[in-house]
């Protein structure tokens, strides 16, 4: 199938995860959801995502996101990974790997990239808002670890420019000066969402603090 592509429907299906058999739209429900991809079941870079994961536990639920892993072995690996993962990362893996034994779930999502390797997935990850819209595509090389603290700033943004006629500038962090964005030009209603005032170091970039805080 042709690539996933942002604004795209991120695909539903029903698969066997370390948890249990999984619907993933409803177990998604009306949260934003994280979905990354791994090679293989005891993989170095690999056990230490998933640590990160784990611990990063109240970090995405402040966010409203739940997050799910994948890997092409089966339910019963899974089960032994993740005490692994628990003993050697110090944590407590609560959240599900998906068992894509068949290949379903990586060919939904395009994750068998033959140049890299014909049988194992590539490290591919999905932000998916609540609308069940993919809003981030990042693919890692193998041996590269993911970098969560830009998943959870993506995350920040996409929700703050969601909700406010903003964008988010270069390394911005949550409570950065935002961008209003070039098409709002009603001088009476950027008074009124922004409230604070703004700078306009050019007329097509005028600075304004973070609007929610």
């Amino acid at each position: 199938m042709a690539s996933l592509r942002l604004g795209d429907i991120a695909p539903d299906f029903e698969q066997e995860s370390s948890e249990g058999r999984i619907r993933f739209h409803d177990w998604l429900g009306d949260s934003w959801g994280v979905l990354f991809s791994h090679p293989a079941d005891f993989t170095p870079v690999c056990t230490t995502e998933l640590g990160l994961t784990a611990k990063l536990k109240d970090q995405f639920a402040r966010r409203g996101v739940k997050v799910i892993a994948l890997s092409v072995d089966p339910a019963e690996s899974h089960t032994r990974w993740i005490a692994d993962i628990n003993d050697t990362q110090g944590t407590s893996v609560d959240f599900p790997i998906i068992a894509d034994a068949d290949r379903k779930v990586s060919e939904l999502y395009d994750l068998i990239h033959p140049n890299a390797s014909s049988t194992l997935t590539v490290r591919s990850l999905f932000v998916i808002d609540p609308g069940k819209k993919v809003r981030l595509i990042i693919t890692y090389p193998a041996s590269t670890g993911r970098n969560f603290d830009e998943i959870l700033r993506v995350i920040d943004s996409l929700q703050l420019t969601d909700k406010h006629s903003v964008a988010t500038p270069g390394n911005w962090k949550d409570g950065d000066e935002v961008v209003i964005v070039p098409s709002l030009q009603d001088p009476e209603l950027i008074a009124q969402k922004f409230p604070k005032g703004y700078r306009a170091v050019r007329p097509y970039l005028r600075l304004t603090p973070q609007p929610n805080r």
